[in-house]
This record gives structure tokens, C-alpha cells and sequence, in this order.
């Protein structure tokens, strides 16, 4: 298999359209925020200082990520697995984040660029409190780019189908992990899905 160069891309694809181009906006307009205060769900992406790259699931109530002005972010951060890879990167790294932001039932999304920074400030932690709990911290992204993408790759999943994968073909995280490190013990789906309501 030979690896394509970028005069192959220029090749095997055409020049994007300029209304493709258009879409790019430098700021968060009413579209936008609208689709921001609906979405429950977003990816954020950030790049380390040895040009690694993190993606990481982010979710709340509906409109989590707080839309402070048309070139602002603020994302409380919840409990998680302390990895914090993602703010290492926003901190060590390049400090360029991407989100993406799902609503579901719409098969658009949209993506959001900028730079971001943390701030742990109380009186800015104490105002997101949400499953009654502060955040451990505040990303806030100074937006640069904003566009929504097309619904063709949603559609293509059917990702919002009701047609779903019943939960018992997978074991629990737990007992994944348990698998793949021989640390800790196993669990049912029941007894993480118990422990998950008590960490939200």
C-alpha cells in the first residue's frame, strides 16, 4: 500500500465550493449559539507539546458549555479519570482546542476552534454548579473559527436511529479493564451504572 502526497489529495479531490469556505466564520453567530445551548454532548480536541493528539467525550444538561459572548467558551469540567490529558495539552501543549457539538435527532453538528485556558476562580466554579457539584475547573475558549458540518456522516451512521445495540453485548467498562490490566474486580453493568449516578 503506497501512502498518498498532497498533489495525490489535489488529484482525487475537488476544490471545496466557495460557499464551503464561506461557512468558516470568525465568530459564534445566533445559529450557532442556538445549537450550542441545545447540545448535550461535545469532543473536544487539543495537541500536546510532542505533537500527540487527544480527543475526549464531554457531556452535560442540555447547554453545559456556557456561550459568554460571540468569541467566548466557558466548558465546566466534571468528574472524570484524572488523566486530564486534555488540559495538560491546553496548558504544556500548543493550547489549540477543537469542539464538536452533537444535538441529537439534528444529523448537523458543529465545530468550534480557538485557544483555550483553565481557570479554577470560585466564583466562576461556584456559578456552574450542575448534579450538585461545583466544577473541578473552567476551560475557557477564546473562539477563533465556528461552522456547522453537513448531516451526510450522521445520516450515513444513523447514529440518532432507534434501531440500538442492546447494552448487554458489551461487559461493563469495569470488567473491560479488569480484562485487559488484572487490576481491580469485575462488576455488572447494573453496579457501574449505580456508581456512575453518585460520581456525575
Amino acid at each position: 500500500m503506497t501512502d498518498l502526497c498532497a498533489e495525490d489529495l489535489a488529484a482525487i479531490y475537488a476544490k471545496p465550493s466557495p460557499r464551503v469556505i464561506a461557512k468558516a466564520r470568525p465568530a459564534i453567530d445566533a445559529h450557532a449559539k442556538k445549537f450550542i445551548e441545545m447540545s448535550p454532548f461535545c469532543v473536544l480536541a487539543t495537541s500536546g507539546a510532542d505533537g500527540s493528539v487527544d480527543a475526549s467525550p464531554r457531556g452535560g444538561g442540555v447547554g453545559f458549555v456556557h456561550v459568554a459572548g460571540p468569541s467566548q467558551l466557558l466548558m465546566p469540567d466534571r468528574s472524570g479519570n484524572n488523566r486530564i490529558d486534555s488540559f495538560r495539552n491546553v496548558v504544556e501543549g500548543s493550547g489549540f482546542v477543537q469542539l464538536l457539538f452533537f444535538v441529537p435527532g439534528i444529523d448537523e453538528t458543529l465545530r468550534v476552534g480557538g485557544r483555550g485556558t483553565l481557570s479554577a476562580d470560585p466564583d466562576l466554579l461556584a456559578s456552574m454548579i450542575e448534579f450538585g457539584k461545583p466544577p473541578r475547573a473552567v476551560l475557557n475558549v477564546a473562539v477563533s473559527e465556528v461552522y456547522f458540518h453537513c448531516g451526510k456522516a450522521l445520516m450515513r451512521s444513523k447514529l440518532w436511529s432507534s434501531d440500538k445495540v442492546e447494552r448487554s453485548v458489551m461487559p461493563s467498562i469495569v470488567t473491560v479493564i479488569h480484562d485487559q490490566t488484572g487490576l481491580g474486580e469485575p462488576a455488572s453493568q447494573e453496579t457501574v451504572e449505580e456508581l456512575y449516578k453518585t460520581q456525575l
